[in-house]
């Protein structure tokens, strides 16, 4: 690797970096806004009753008599979110640059315009409205991402809205979905799917999270240029000859 490329990628890795760490101390927006950002979440919570939409705190209580499941979605929380993503945009960068650089930019918008919505509308996770029945599995069974709201300093625990955990995982699938040939591109949904039912499960999100991030994320895509097509085998204008045989205009049989 030259000088220029490992500058580059260095380069790049700094600007992913900062995109980390906005995303991790986006809490100093909240600071001074709890009790708003409580009644938020009741009003979310009331909202989605109004919706007819099904109830976090029934799926929920489906999942917790069955403590090894719950143990896995705590742990997919806890140690798939960050390194899938930073998995992925390592395998794009090396191997799909046009992707990557779609990629990139697409979780960077999407995280500066989720990070605003944050700050203007502060909305505490369902797992502190014990009132619903709602219970923080992190810390029932572990592991456990968060520490006290009112001592964690290295997190935003009052910015559920929009939930990037499924709006990243979204960008994921939408990016190897690009360069994945047949129908094994759409198994790469499996993972915002995945990451949806862990959210919510553990009771780190609200549905009107996933569809608010839906909505954002639609909108990032209209402003960021499209990514390449998925690749494909390229198709010569002329077939391949047979051996021996050149199929140039000069090497025609003469009459």
């Amino acid at each position: 690797m030259n000088g220029i490329a490992v500058r580059r990628a260095l380069r790049e890795f700094v600007l992913v970096a900062v995109l980390f760490l906005a995303y991790k101390l986006g809490r100093v927006l909240v600071d001074g806004h709890v009790t708003e950002a409580m009644n938020n979440a009741s009003a979310v919570w009331n909202f989605e009753r109004a919706l007819h939409l099904p109830s976090e705190a029934g799926l929920q209580q489906t999942l917790l008599g069955h403590e090894w499941w719950v143990r896995l979605a705590n742990c997919f929380y806890a140690y798939v979110h960050f390194p899938a993503t930073a998995a992925a945009l390592v395998w794009m960068y090396v191997r799909r640059p046009d992707t990557y650089l779609w990629m990139r930019r697409t979780l960077a918008l999407l995280t500066a315009f989720a990070l605003v919505i944050h700050a203007l509308f502060p909305l505490a996770p369902p797992r502190m409205l014990s009132a619903v029945g709602i219970v923080d599995t992190g810390r029932l069974f572990g592991p456990s991402v968060y520490g006290s709201p009112a001592s964690d300093t290295l997190s935003n625990q009052y910015a559920a809205m929009p939930s990037l955990h499924v709006g990243w995982a979204v960008v994921v699938a939408l990016a190897l979905m690009s360069t994945t040939a047949g129908w094994r591109r759409w198994l790469w949904l499996a993972h915002p799917a995945i990451t949806l039912a862990v959210v919510v499960v553990t009771g780190n999100h609200y549905w009107l999270d996933a569809i608010a991030v839906l909505g954002l994320l639609g909108v990032v895509c209209a402003l960021v240029p499209r990514m390449t097509p998925a690749a494909s085998v390229v198709i010569p204008a002329q077939r391949l000859a047979p051996a021996g045989v050149s199929r140039t205009p000069s090497s025609r049989p003469r009459r």
